[in-house]
């Protein structure tokens, strides 16, 4: 399969780029990006060719991978998708609901296969502890925690991730476990804000179980992790960790577009399912406290 980057930034650098290169059914056709020069450097990298033009690239390839932010990535899923091509994509598939709706609705008008990167779902040991609680049932409650610390990393300066918080960044993360266990969310009950970009959430589930969810990118580094348990009819279990790199995950999750493309059958996480994870973070989102502190006030 040809497959073109869309995106040079550190996610684009770190991940796919390589992920692309090594894979052994892939053709990595180009990348391109807002910042010639640096879809120049991305290219020189990793032997492959830079276009400055979007349109040439996605002429020239089977695929896209979209390594750019939200707002960015949902009009070029579009066009991709209308112009024949299978995707690659990233978590959160769009901010706005509209956006997402837009590009479920060419890949299903259009055919294409489509996978959206939720990092779990394509990580050996969480992957298969997901499937197996989906398999047992029984849960009665869960909480998700994704903590992290965004000062200092790669994604330090990215503009998207300041604005939008940890909701919108680590959020689809913890929906992606918990929607395939527990069942799909009847409702976003309570939806408040903590110390920095904090968000905590107690969904309802259409199965009849609960859950809570914390998420931060405003942590102290070591309190930065991710933790899911489940508590129900079996006991208590918690989510395993993986060795597996984001590399390794991209890879699956390009074997899983692969497949898709060849048989006509859509994985679990394709547009469709990441359209429905931003429709309950922006049922969360407007769950939320205003910020100019007109919302409840504080006991005392």
């Amino acid at each position: 399969m040809r497959v073109g980057l869309l995106g040079t930034g550190p996610w684009a650098l770190l991940a796919y780029a390589p992920a692309l290169r090594d894979h052994p059914e892939v053709d990595f056709t180009g990348v391109w990006g807002r910042r010639p020069e640096a879809a120049g450097a991305l290219a020189d990298r990793f032997g492959t060719r830079a276009y400055a033009d979007v349109d040439a690239l996605v002429a020239d390839s089977d695929a896209v991978a979209i390594a750019l932010p939200p707002a960015v990535q949902a009009p070029l899923a579009v066009r991709a998708a209308r112009a024949g091509r299978h995707l690659l994509l990233d978590k959160p598939l769009a901010i706005d609901v509209s956006a997402a709706r837009e590009v479920a609705d060419a890949v299903k008008e259009t055919g294409v296969a489509s996978a959206v990167f939720f990092t779990s779902r394509f990580t050996d040991e969480p992957r298969a502890w997901i499937a197996e609680q989906a398999r047992k049932g029984g849960w009665f409650t869960a909480h998700a925690a994704w903590i992290g610390a965004l000062d200092g990393g790669p994604f330090a300066n990215s503009p998207w991730r300041h604005e939008k918080g940890a909701l919108w960044d680590v959020g689809p993360h913890a929906l992606s476990v918990l929607l395939p266990v527990l069942g799909d969310v009847r409702e976003v009950a309570t939806a408040t804000t903590g110390p920095g970009d904090t968000v905590h959430l107690v969904l309802r589930h259409e199965a009849g179980a609960s859950s809570t969810v914390t998420l931060t990118l405003t942590a102290p580094g070591p309190a930065s992790g991710a933790a899911v348990e489940l508590r129900g009819a079996h006991g208590v279990t918690a989510m395993p960790s993986s060795e597996d790199t984001a590399v390794t995950a991209l890879r699956r999750m390009i074997d899983t577009l692969i497949d898709s493309a060849r048989t006509g059958r859509a994985h679990d996480c394709d547009a469709a399912f990441g359209l429905h994870v931003t429709e309950i973070l922006d049922q969360a989102a407007r769950r939320l406290p205003p910020e100019d502190g007109s919302g409840p006030q504080e006991i005392g």
